[in-house]
């Protein structure tokens, strides 16, 4: 959205295309994984998709846009990561 705002014309144009599509996709996602024999608890997918957004949008700008490489800014990073992850696991133990 940024991007599209930081320009004009076509250009923005593409770029709220490309966000329009990823939205789309992630929206899919979400409702796969909320649904189905090996469906996850709505809390638990939500704040999955939550943080797959997030780091996804960290790298995204790091890899595209030149945005600085901190210690914080990854440590914080990784312990988003940890903290999914962690939730995932109990999501799962308590399914079983």
């Amino acid at each position: 959205m940024g991007k599209a705002q930081a320009t004009s014309g076509k250009e923005a144009w593409l770029w709220l295309g490309v966000f329009a599509v990823c939205v789309s996709i992630s929206m899919l996602l979400l409702y796969k994984a909320m649904g189905g024999e090996k469906a996850i608890p709505v809390g638990t997918a939500y704040a999955v998709w939550g943080a797959i957004g997030a780091v996804g949008t960290v790298v995204a700008g790091i890899l595209l846009f030149n945005e600085p490489v901190t210690f914080w800014r990854m440590l914080f990073l990784s312990t988003l990561v940890i903290s999914v992850i962690g939730l995932q696991v109990v999501s799962d133990a308590g399914l079983s």
